[in-house]
């Protein structure tokens, strides 16, 4: 590790795969500090909204001797392009343990990468703790029937319960190491922290992007059509 942050003023510090995960704190910790010891000055931290690991993650780092910005995200719209819900989505059935009765403000990780470099390149964040959202609240169904939308296609929504998820996760197309993690933000995270934050407008001036535009940019480069019948090429 030494070797990678010589010469380095500022980093941008994310735990993967989650700052939710046991163990991650101190393991945050222990990079700000031995960053600290190579020069770099100044941490941002990615953290999340709600996690109680993270918010010891976000302690640790903030105890160390660097200028520090915290950036508190809501769940990434991203998941839907680039992570566990892509191949469910192309496949036209995204089954869940989230109900209709579990909002959330998903953030565009094109805000949190802007905030993250206005935070790495101007003092004026440094102490700040800066929780993003998108402006608006969803729930999961609402997100899919809008990517559906989108797309110009039917994509399905099932609701499971907590249990039923945990049970098969392969069956969902859930990496085996992930199924605790994610069980626990569907159990213990999702819809707990039901309402929108000023972050990125307090960072950037202006206002975070809408899963709307998310959808239709993602949906335009055609990531979300239909795969292709067997035995057409």
């Amino acid at each position: 590790m030494d070797a990678g942050v010589q010469g380095t003023r500022a980093a941008y510090v994310s735990y993967f795969p989650d700052l939710a995960i046991p163990g991650a704190s101190a393991a945050v910790g222990k990079f700000a500090d031995l960053a600290v010891e190579q020069g770099v000055r100044r941490l941002v931290l990615l953290s999340g909204r709600g996690e109680e690991e993270a918010e010891r993650a976000e302690r640790a780092v903030q105890e160390s001797d660097a200028d520090v910005t915290v950036v508190r995200c809501a769940w990434f719209m991203q998941n839907f392009t680039e992570s566990f819900l892509l191949e469910p989505i192309i496949g036209g059935e995204v089954i869940l343990p989230a109900s209709d009765q579990q909002f959330e403000p998903f953030i565009d990780a094109d805000d949190i990468a802007d905030v993250a470099v206005a935070a790495l390149t101007d003092d004026r964040h440094i102490g700040e703790v800066y929780e993003l959202t998108s402006p608006r609240l969803m729930t999961f169904p609402g997100a899919v029937a809008e990517i559906a939308e989108a797309a110009g296609r039917e994509i399905r929504y099932v609701p499971i319960s907590v249990e039923e998820y945990a049970a098969d996760p392969a069956e969902f197309g859930v990496p085996p190491e992930f199924v605790g993690f994610l069980t626990y933000l569907f159990s213990d995270v999702l819809g707990k922290l039901a309402y929108v934050a000023d972050g990125v407008e307090r960072a950037l001036g202006r206002a975070p992007h809408d899963f709307k535009d998310f959808a239709r940019d993602a949906a335009a480069t055609g990531m979300w059509s239909s795969p292709p019948a067997q035995g057409v090429a």
